[in-house]
């Protein structure tokens, strides 16, 4: 487990070709193909996670200079995900939850329930950190590794539905997302493009961006919205122009790096999923396999981007107005582009039904972590992540725990606990 837990602690960057080159290997790729090929992936998320890491250092300060300015006094402080990530991967139900999701995978795949062959390990901290909220509210093993695995089913059965029409949209053949935190969206963003789509006048509204650089202009390119909507928080956090402008050019850059990073993986993927597919058509000609990845390849679609720039300052202000909610949006704003990442296809790109989908995401983020913001402080304290503020308690607006399967599994784990 020593071993596991020092590839997971290196990251994606050297995890992603470890498993690409077994994998390949598995699948009868010469060695030095599947080298090159697991190298180019990981070369790819070295890339994704470089600009990633630029729109969250450059966006994270404003966050900030936001909430300051806007006076919030909020007694749940979003510590961002990176905190729930430390919670689950510390936590002493990693063994069981590990070894049960691997084993759950090979059972839908060989009871032909699922295509998806997971391969995205290192967001098992998602399911196992449901899990783990679910053992410290009652104290039961069983529970916890339960209610993480049921999570880890949910995101299976969404990641199958949503495979082809993903594929589609963002036109990368073979994947899928088993995702524990966006998946569970998907159902919320086809609501919601339906309620749009029955309601006159509201239906017609048309945000896509090719509609908005046809009617715009070079006012409507992917690259001059970026650039405004940089400007446009900056400003909002009350920086003077020296600090705004730079601010716009690094969104920018954003806007037009990101989908280049995901291109480079996308190559390496396909050199291992072809060949997968080749070999596995011979032992099953009649199913179809997909990879499960990270929905970082999912974020570099510009009415993603576009949209979570603008999700920033809602968020921002639906904690304020929301009555009853205690949490206060803060790590994690920049990081708002995830929770909208796989329900784009279902609101046919439109970004104004995105951003819609956006705000109710949010308000229930909202909501759900601040009814679990006790049992959420507690796990970070037992992870060695302390409270800095006396009287404040610990959240995240990018978790699975806060989503409404996940908050449904802990309060379930409580009910069965007593």
């Amino acid at each position: 487990m020593s071993i596991f837990n020092t590839i997971i602690g290196m990251g994606s960057t050297v995890m992603m070709p470890i498993i690409f080159f077994v994998v390949g290997l598995i699948f009868r790729v010469k060695p030095g193909k599947a080298f090159k090929a697991g190298m180019t992936v990981g070369i790819g998320f070295t890339g994704i996670n470089m600009v990633v890491n630029l729109l969250l250092d450059s966006l994270g300060p404003a966050a900030q200079d936001m909430v300051t300015r806007f006076g919030l006094n909020l007694t749940v402080v979003d510590a961002g995900w990176a905190t729930g990530s430390a919670i689950g991967w510390s936590s002493p139900l990693i063994p069981f939850i590990v070894v049960g999701a691997i084993l759950l995978n090979l059972i839908l795949l060989f009871i032909n329930k699922t295509k998806i062959i997971n391969i995205d390990i290192f967001n098992y901290w998602l399911i196992s950190l449901v899990g783990t909220l679910v053992y410290h509210a009652t104290g039961s093993i069983p529970l916890g590794v339960g209610g993480a695995l049921l999570l880890y089913l949910v995101a299976f059965i969404i990641g199958d539905l949503t495979a082809k029409p993903i594929q589609d949209m963002y036109k990368i053949k073979g994947v899928a997302f088993v995702h524990a935190t966006c998946g569970i969206y998907v159902p919320l963003g086809i609501a919601v493009n339906w309620i749009v789509e029955h309601i006159p006048g509201i239906n017609k509204i048309d945000m896509n961006p090719e509609k908005i650089t046809k009617t715009l202009g070079v006012f409507g390119e992917p690259v001059t919205l970026a650039t405004i909507l940089g400007a446009g928080l900056g400003i909002l956090a009350g920086w003077p122009v020296d600090q705004i402008l730079p601010l716009a050019v690094k969104v920018a850059a954003v806007m037009i790096l990101l989908p280049k990073m995901v291109d480079v993986t996308v190559e390496g993927v396909m050199v291992i999923r072809d060949a997968a597919e080749e070999y596995m058509k011979k032992l099953f000609p009649n199913r179809e396999f997909y990879f499960g990845m990270d929905t970082a390849l999912l974020i570099g679609e510009p009415c993603i981007i576009a949209t979570s720039l603008l999700l920033i300052p809602a968020a921002l202000i639906l904690s304020m107005i929301l009555p009853g909610n205690k949490m206060l949006p803060f790590t994690d704003l920049a990081s708002i582009v995830f929770l909208i990442s796989m329900v784009a296809p279902f609101c046919k790109r439109n970004m104004f039904r995105i951003f819609l989908t956006g705000l109710a995401i949010i308000t229930i983020q909202l909501y759900a972590g601040t009814s679990l913001a006790p049992g959420f402080t507690e796990a970070a304290k037992q992870a060695n992540v302390s409270v800095s503020v006396e009287g404040q308690e610990l959240g995240s607006l990018v978790a699975p725990y806060n989503t409404p399967a996940g908050w449904a599994i802990i309060k379930a784990g409580e009910i069965l606990g007593k």
